[in-house]
């Protein structure tokens, strides 16, 4: 029986794609489970090599470019790690870039700018040395760019993955999961504390900040993670969602002109670090995921 931790954690499709992908890897789902996890986020997925080499590493057409399905999505990554089999479990992990933090992404690469404005992409190295990585995009529907602003509705009709060839491994920090739920524990005590000392709901016009919080968090309900993750992994996805929420929530409820410099100051304080915590957090229950469909 799947988690009840599961509701609500998978944030971004490169979460979603690696975690299934690898439980597919390694004899954990089917590939109509990563089919159906990645229908959860669009309708229909596509994948292109950026590079000459990329698409010698994973088959994909070059150098006439053209869009395959969601299928020849798995096919590439089967490609690529698939190879890695007999010899111990392909490398897949994820990277949530944010300016001023592109850990394992390489310097000076489109790759790292295009995952940077993504803010999250998938690396996948076999242990013969070949590496990709590979960024989501959101595609939208531009048929109504006739009609006037206000009737306008851009529907998402497709994600695009973009494979990158990559000069070499990345080198990833190791995170200790229990050190990451610790820190991020700690840390909500010390925010919740300032950030209520601002009375952020009243101050804002709004009467459920919490109702909020739980709007934002509906939002990824959709999406479940695979039934062989830790639960403790699943606990701090579920945590990490949480407080993002409320980081989320919060930043909007901020009144502007209504409040001392020292108070905002006091709130900006609070929230900076808990976002570089989240994601610290989600990078350490993402790589325990990954790691336990191999145990």
């Amino acid at each position: 029986m799947p988690n009840h931790y599961t509701a609500s954690i998978m944030w971004c499709p490169s979460v979603s794609l690696s975690v299934w992908a690898n439980a597919w890897l390694a004899g954990k789902a089917a590939p109509d489970d990563v089919l159906d996890a990645l229908s959860a986020w669009a309708p229909t997925h596509s994948v292109i090599a950026y590079d000459s080499v990329a698409a010698g590493h994973t088959g994909l057409p070059w150098p006439d470019v053209d869009d395959a399905g969601a299928v020849s999505l798995l096919q590439t990554l089967r490609t690529v790690a698939g190879r890695a089999l007999d010899a111990g479990p392909p490398a897949i992990s994820v990277a949530l870039p944010v300016p001023g933090d592109v850990r394992g992404l390489a310097a000076g690469t489109q790759f790292q700018r295009d995952a940077l404005s993504a803010g999250e992409a998938i690396i996948v190295t076999s242990p013969f040395g070949d590496t990709i990585g590979m960024v989501p995009d959101f595609e939208y529907d531009d048929t109504e760019d006739e009609l006037p602003d206000c009737d306008r509705h851009p529907e998402l009709c497709s994600l695009s993955w973009t494979v990158y060839s990559l000069p070499s491994r990345p080198v990833v920090d190791h995170l200790d999961l229990g050190e990451a739920e610790y820190g991020l524990r700690s840390a909500v005590r010390s925010a919740a504390e300032a950030l209520g000392a601002l009375e952020l709901g009243a101050a804002g016009g709004i009467d459920d900040p919490r109702g909020l919080v739980e709007q934002v968090l509906e939002t990824g309900r959709l999406h479940r993670a695979p039934d062989h993750a830790p639960t403790r992994a699943l606990r701090v996805l579920e945590n990490a969602a949480h407080v993002d929420a409320i980081i989320t929530v919060s930043s909007g409820l901020m009144p502007i002109g209504t409040q001392s410099s020292s108070e905002a100051q006091i709130a900006n304080d609070a929230l900076r670090p808990l976002s570089a915590l989240v994601r610290s957090a989600r990078i350490a229950a993402v790589t325990s995921i990954l790691h336990s469909a191999w145990h």
